[in-house]
């Protein structure tokens, strides 16, 4: 994917460049006077600002939309974790509860552990999630440069 897009960011400044080139040239080659070549030059280069500027603002738009949809995937993903470790410690506690003349200090400790690393997956994701948000900003403030 970043092929791709390292592909296409360099598909558009080539079409840029040699779109300049190639107005500048014919108004170059062009029987006119200075007058009108300076006027020529000076409407190409509004022209190209003007998409330059139309161009920046799309990218930033779709890294905006990239950004929400990111946050939005790894909110409801955490919450979804934030449920599961919740339904296993309730599972813990109904079993420690229900049976705890039959559970040896073992047992509990296993389960204390699965907790714990369960605990700890969730945590990794939060810093995950943090950390793709990060590089998301990064590549945007990188494709506005």
């Amino acid at each position: 994917m970043d092929q791709d897009g390292i592909n296409s960011k360099d598909f558009i400044i080539g079409a840029l460049i040699g779109g300049i080139v190639g107005a500048t040239t014919a108004l170059f080659l062009a029987p006119k006077s200075g007058r009108e070549l300076r006027e020529g030059l000076t409407q190409q280069a509004n022209a190209v600002k003007d998409k330059t500027t139309k161009l920046t603002n799309d990218a930033y738009e779709k890294g905006t939309q990239f950004i929400s949809i990111a946050k939005e995937k790894t909110a409801s993903a955490s919450q979804a974790i934030s449920e599961q470790s919740a339904q296993i410690i309730d599972k813990v506690k109904e079993i420690s509860g229900s049976s705890s003349e039959e559970l040896t200090e073992q047992q509990l400790e296993v389960r204390e552990e699965e907790v714990s690393d369960h605990q700890a997956v969730m945590e990794g994701t939060e810093l995950n999630k943090e950390e793709s948000i990060k590089d998301l900003e990064e590549n945007i403030v990188k494709s506005n440069a």
